[in-house]
This record gives structure tokens, C-alpha cells and sequence, in this order.
């Protein structure tokens, strides 16, 4: 495809995705920001935490995004009797022609986007059965490995409340996230709005703007939008930053910090900024589709030390120190 066919294909796409972000907008209100972070996170070919509290429409925002990208959705609510087989799949015995024989059945995770509901009400055992699938893209049963379906993404949704009896993700499972977002409740005027469409007649679904093949088009071309060599040292400068071991760590993360960033943050970072870039029919990443990416991408990778607990500090207090400390200009 020639460099004007490119553009010209970007430019499609783009305008496809933004009447998507509109239909969505119009089913869940004032959350303009968690969708668009939800769909650059999915478009990137990443995994998506949600976080919020009961009631605010997480569940309802995936299945309109879901509905919308005409991706495959499967539904998990994890609970503590939920076994690994129960999303994988497990091998069954069936009867041919007078033999028995093995065959695999597959479990919910096969599908191009799985919603992971209350995933820290599932045992260990069973989140680490995510692992795999949203590292490597398949699951391994007995001897036998088996790949998901392409596109695939896991959109969790936790909640902030009633932690007995939960199990929180260990650090090495919230990297496997692309983004962490955390949902706000609406302010009075959109909840008024929420109220007047809810209540009222039932609201037509959300339709079909894209399709799995459009979707994976999208991944690989995102990965051809360029980012200027400044803009990954800025980037480099401020994972570093976030490192209480570094050697030109500040003071405050030495003390608030206990562990940094790791370099997939870095890249979550600027691989969402592709897409924030593609979605603007751009062809080049600037420094605002970094910076709205940082939080998300940092947010569930750095962790604060109990001091900064007991002080209510969280990475958002703490991101704008580490923004002004990363210059991005090389170093002559």
C-alpha cells in the first residue's frame, strides 16, 4: 500500500472510530475520558483494569464498546469457587464410532474480548490462569497448547470496596494491563442525563462500526505512526524518573517510592500515543498523546511506600514532578 493509500485509509478509519466514540458517548454519559482511554487501550491490543464502584457502568461500557468494534464478547464474574478450567477449557471424552476419545472444549476465554468481572473475587489460582492468555495469547491444557482468537483483550473490572474475602492482583498480573483507569462518578448534570435515558424507553444497542478484522488493521497500522526520537527520551527520562534507585532519583521518590516503573510501561506509553495519533488522522505522535497516556500506563506499576499511603499520596500527586524532571533532549 503506497504512503497516500496509507493516509487515506487512516483517515477512514479514524472517522469510523470517532462516530463510535459518539454512540458510545450517548449511551454512557460522562465518561468521554474513560472511553476514549478504554478504546486506545483495546485498539493498542492491550488489557484494560477498570476500577471503580458499584453501579457506575463498567460492565455497561465494555459491552457498548464490545457491541460497537463487532467484537466476539464473552462474560466471566469471577467468584471463589471459579477453577482455571472454567475459563480455559478442559478436555472431555466423547464416543466415535464405537471409540472413546479426547477432545478439547473451549472455555469463555475464547472470544475477542472477554470481560473479567470482579476479578479480585477469584482465587489465585484462577486470575494466574489469565497469565498466559494475556501474555502469550493462548492457553495450554494438558500437554496441549491452543491460540485465542486475534484480536483478544481482557477488560477486568475490580471493585475498590468490600475487599473481604477478595484477592488482590499481584504486581506481576497488573502488568500484564496495558492501562489501569479508574472510574468517577458523574457529576450532577450528567447524572440527570443518566437518569432521563435510563428510565425512560429502552435504548437501541449500540451498532457494528467496526469489525475483528478492522480492528487487528488498525493494531498493525498504529505500529507505523512515528514518534520522534526526543519524545522516547522524554518518555525513557520519566520511567527513569520513577525509580527510587536511580542514581538522579529526587529525594520525595526515594521516600514515597518503592518500586518503578518497568521498561513495558514505557512502551505501553508510547504505543498508546501511536493510537492517540492514529485516531487524529495524524502521522506522528506529540507530546500530548504522551502526556494523556502517562497516568494510565503508570498508575498500577509504580508502587508508593506506606508513607505515601498515610499520607493519601497516589502517582497522579506525584507524575508532575517526574514530568518537568524529563527534558527529552538528547544528550550531546
Amino acid at each position: 500500500m503506497s504512503a497516500e493509500a496509507t493516509e487515506t485509509r487512516i483517515r477512514e478509519l479514524a472517522a469510523r472510530v470517532q462516530s463510535l466514540r459518539e454512540a458510545v458517548g450517548a449511551r454512557i454519559l460522562g465518561q468521554r475520558t474513560l472511553i476514549e482511554d478504554t478504546l486506545v487501550a483495546v485498539l493498542a491490543g492491550g488489557h484494560v483494569l477498570l476500577e471503580g464502584l458499584p453501579g457506575l457502568g463498567k460492565t455497561s461500557l465494555v459491552h457498548a464498546i464490545s457491541a460497537g468494534l463487532g467484537l466476539d464478547t464473552q462474560r466471566i464474574q469471577f467468584t471463589p469457587d471459579l477453577m482455571p478450567a472454567d475459563i480455559t477449557g478442559t478436555r472431555i471424552v466423547e464416543e466415535h464410532g464405537g471409540r472413546m476419545e479426547f477432545r478439547f472444549q473451549q472455555g469463555p476465554l475464547f472470544a475477542h474480548l472477554v470481560l473479567a468481572d470482579e476479578i479480585n473475587r477469584g482465587t489465585p489460582k484462577t486470575q494466574s490462569a489469565l497469565l498466559e492468555a494475556m501474555q502469550e495469547g493462548s492457553v495450554t491444557v494438558g500437554q496441549e497448547s491452543h491460540r485465542l482468537p486475534k484480536p483478544f483483550a481482557v477488560v477486568a473490572t475490580q471493585n475498590p470496596i468490600e475487599l473481604e474475602g477478595t484477592f488482590p492482583l499481584p504486581e506481576a498480573q497488573l502488568d500484564r494491563f496495558l492501562y489501569h483507569l479508574v472510574v468517577e462518578k458523574p457529576p450532577v448534570d450528567d447524572l440527570v442525563a443518566i437518569l432521563a435515558s435510563t428510565t425512560g424507553r429502552t435504548e437501541e444497542p449500540v451498532q457494528p462500526v467496526l469489525d475483528a478484522a478492522t480492528v487487528s488493521e488498525i493494531q498493525s497500522l498504529a505500529r507505523e505512526i512515528l514518534c520522534a526520537d526526543h519524545l522516547l527520551r522524554y518518555v525513557a527520562e520519566l520511567v527513569h524518573a520513577t525509580d527510587p534507585d536511580a542514581e538522579r532519583a529526587s529525594p520525595e521518590t526515594r521516600r514515597l517510592v518503592r518500586y518503578g516503573a518497568s521498561p513495558r510501561a514505557a512502551q505501553s506509553i508510547v504505543l498508546t500515543a501511536k493510537v492517540r495519533a492514529l485516531l487524529d488522522a495524524r502521522p506522528s505522535v506529540d507530546r500530548s498523546d504522551l502526556d494523556r497516556s502517562l497516568l494510565p500506563a503508570l498508575r498500577h506499576r509504580v508502587v508508593l511506600t506506606f508513607e505515601a499511603d498515610a499520607e493519601n499520596l497516589h502517582v497522579a500527586d506525584l507524575l508532575p514532578a517526574w514530568k518537568a524532571g524529563a527534558s527529552g533532549r538528547a544528550h550531546v
